[in-house]
């Protein structure tokens, strides 16, 4: 049996408002001080930061814990319905965005919060046949804690009604992949240059070491593990690259030469985190894959949300372009000397252009909109590709009208997807 990889720790919907609720017990404690001086006589409260008798503290309490629990139970079933919508419509692999939603989660804080407060303040208010406590600066604090609680309700219904429009959801994942591309551009300084025969000969040669569980690359620290390299005078050749899924024993890095590999194994193991999801962190692919998805969706028989699909394939393109515009990745990361340390499989520019149209095309067979506007995005954003990217954008159009040729559509639908074809190879 292969060991179990634990959940992965990044995206949660407790942590937050877990630290609140904590935060609002250590807040209650700061607020009695002045509270318990105030009843010992040791200090004096002004007159205008009183909230009435005891009868009316203890009404003002109850009024405001009965609010605040019916509003957390109806956050709380807001975002589950929510999250249950976002699964439906936009697939599972998109609900790490609202569960990570800053709004969302200090929205349940607080009230969480609040309520915890509200309940110790409520304990500690009592009056007996010997003395009456009415922790008065409490009182205040709670009035506050409500009003920014439902302050940040506003905040958060504005923040769920316009999050779940799909326009914002699909660019906001185009703005992820520029930080996404950040972290995984390897050295640019000049220095050891190793060719694929090499490459191949020190992997033969040298040692591997297997994964000790199953699961897909989400990071791999690039600096640290080519500094791992050089303490110990190796270098490492990671056959994965953020995204792919890894196997049990599966070599997930190749250490030269094989003397080497018990020096650096703990290493490789630390710095390439394997994990049950894959994350946005260093996977450029993965963006672009969400955008397709909720494409493939609005246009499947049960949706046929032609707009939504048009829209895709709209982002599709920009997030091509982003990615045709960063620097090109070798996968290379050397030592100060220039020597090479580290060498992990690069993503090329030809591979994330087949991944934003193949299934897009596929899904949106027989549908003249979607594919006369795919042969406009491709003719739009090949001048600005690489090589290898440009010959993948004509490969996809060709494809369209290959398909096109052979489909049952109306003669008039054809001669705009022949038109549109054109457009993309005037000289063919």
């Amino acid at each position: 049996m292969s060991a179990r990889i634990k959940p992965t720790t990044a995206v949660n919907l407790w942590r937050t408002p877990l630290l609140l609720t904590l935060a609002s017990v250590a807040l209650f404690g700061v607020t009695m001080i002045p509270d318990v001086l105030d009843a010992y006589g040791k200090i004096h409260l002004p007159y205008w930061l009183t909230m009435g008798s005891i009868d009316d503290a203890r009404a003002i309490l109850s009024a405001m814990l009965a609010c605040v629990s019916t509003v957390l139970a109806l956050i709380f079933s807001v975002a589950l319905l929510v999250l249950s919508m976002v699964a439906t419509l936009f697939g599972p692999r998109l609900l790490y965005r609202f569960l990570q939603d800053w709004v969302t989660q200090v929205t349940l804080g607080l009230f969480l919060g609040t309520f915890v407060y509200l309940c110790l303040v409520f304990l500690v208010t009592h009056q007996d046949a010997h003395s009456t406590f009415i922790p008065q600066i409490s009182l205040i604090t709670s009035w506050v804690l409500v009003v920014v609680s439902f302050a940040f309700l506003v905040l958060y219904s504005h923040r769920i009604a316009v999050s779940i429009q799909n326009p914002d959801l699909v660019a906001r994942i185009v703005d992820d992949l520029a930080p996404t591309l950040e972290a995984s551009i390897a050295d640019t300084a000049e220095g050891e240059t190793l060719d694929a025969s090499t490459v191949a000969k020190q992997i033969e040669a040298g040692a591997s070491i297997e994964a000790a569980n199953s699961g897909y690359v989400q990071h791999i620290h690039h600096r640290a593990l080519a500094g791992a390299a050089e303490r110990a005078g190796a270098v490492v050749h990671v056959p994965f690259r953020p995204g792919q899924f890894v196997l049990a024993h599966d070599a997930i890095a190749h250490v030269w030469p094989a003397s080497k590999k018990d020096a650096i194994q703990a290493d490789v193991r630390a710095y390439v985190k394997l994990g049950r999801h894959r994350l946005l962190k260093q996977d450029a692919e993965f963006g672009l894959a969400q955008i397709v998805e909720i494409g493939i969706r609005a246009l499947s028989p049960a949706v046929n949300d032609t707009f939504t699909g048009v829209a895709c394939v709209d982002w599709v393109g920009d997030a091509l372009l982003v990615l045709a515009d960063a620097p090109v990745q070798h996968g290379v990361w050397r030592d100060a000397s220039g020597k090479v340390r580290l060498t992990v499989r690069p993503l090329k520019l030809e591979r994330l252009v087949r991944m934003g149209f193949d299934q897009l095309r596929q899904a949106g067979d027989g549908n003249p909109a979607v594919l006369v506007r795919m042969l406009d995005t491709i003719r739009r954003i090949a001048p600005r590709m690489s090589d290898a990217g440009r010959d993948a954008c004509f490969e996809e159009a060709d494809a369209i009208l290959e398909r096109t040729n052979v489909s049952n559509l109306a003669k008039i639908d054809r001669e705009d997807i022949e038109r549109a074809w054109k457009r993309v190879r005037p000289s063919n």
